[in-house]
């Protein structure tokens, strides 16, 4: 996972030490399947820092003996809860970090997720476990959703979504259609052009500016500013005739 700024160290630090004590415990990895930004990035599928750690539960039934084995875990690390929902397993965690300001570690948990996707176990090398993640074409499919579905829900726009895409689709990676199909009601093709229009819309060079600015070095930060939603929209329109 890349480290943009020497203070990011104790935030990714935490991150793995987080992981590896979720990734031991054989309660949780019987349930629950990593996935989102960090997942991505210790796959070598994202070349940017992520923050959070995300997980589908595959039986919402199980919310509560999570809950049970989770907080154990926070209290084992001397992590502390800052705030976390009533209704699923989402926490704002706070660790001590004397040499940065970042000190918060999100983890959220998607119960029950869209039942198209698919998993597989991935030796993850940084943490050295192996882990139930998402399948790449599953990850790829939420990841292209996720722009609009976050807009929808909390009437926000994070450039890390764009930088995401860009990435995924500039490789090639596949995605999923099913679960295209099953959160939105339209097939691949239909669906990648609402996607265009709302990346041409609603993402503004402020949304890009201020959301991956702290995820990138500043030289790799500066060099794909300005062309992120220029080629993203482009890469969308291609990969939309080709459906």
């Amino acid at each position: 996972m890349l480290i943009p700024q020497k203070r990011d160290t104790v935030h990714r630090a935490w991150l793995l030490r987080l992981l590896s004590a979720i990734a031991d415990d054989r309660v949780l990895m019987e349930h629950l399947r990593f996935k989102g930004g960090t997942c991505a990035a210790l796959r070598d599928l994202l070349d940017r820092f992520s923050v959070d750690l995300d997980f589908d539960l595959l039986d919402e039934k199980k919310i509560d003996m999570v809950r049970e084995h989770l907080e154990q875990i926070f209290k084992d690390l001397g992590l502390t809860i800052k705030d976390q929902s009533k209704t699923v397993p989402q926490y704002f965690l706070r660790y001590e970090n004397s040499i940065g300001s970042r000190n918060t570690i999100a983890l959220d948990i998607t119960v029950p997720p869209p039942k198209a996707n698919t998993y597989e176990i991935v030796r993850l090398q940084a943490i050295d476990r192996f882990v139930p993640c998402q399948t790449v074409p599953t990850m790829v499919a939420n990841k292209l959703v996720t722009p609009i579905d976050r807009f929808r829900k909390f009437k926000t726009v994070a450039g890390r979504d764009l930088y995401d895409i860009h990435h995924f689709l500039l490789q090639g990676l596949p995605w999923n259609e099913a679960v295209i199909l099953e959160r939105t009601g339209e097939t691949a093709a239909v669906f990648l052009r609402s996607l265009h229009a709302f990346i041409e819309r609603r993402v503004t060079q402020t949304v890009i500016d201020q959301d991956i600015n702290t995820l990138l070095p500043l030289p790799e930060f500066q060099r794909v500013r300005k062309i992120l939603k220029a080629e993203t929209l482009r890469l969308l329109e291609e990969a939309a005739a080709l459906q």
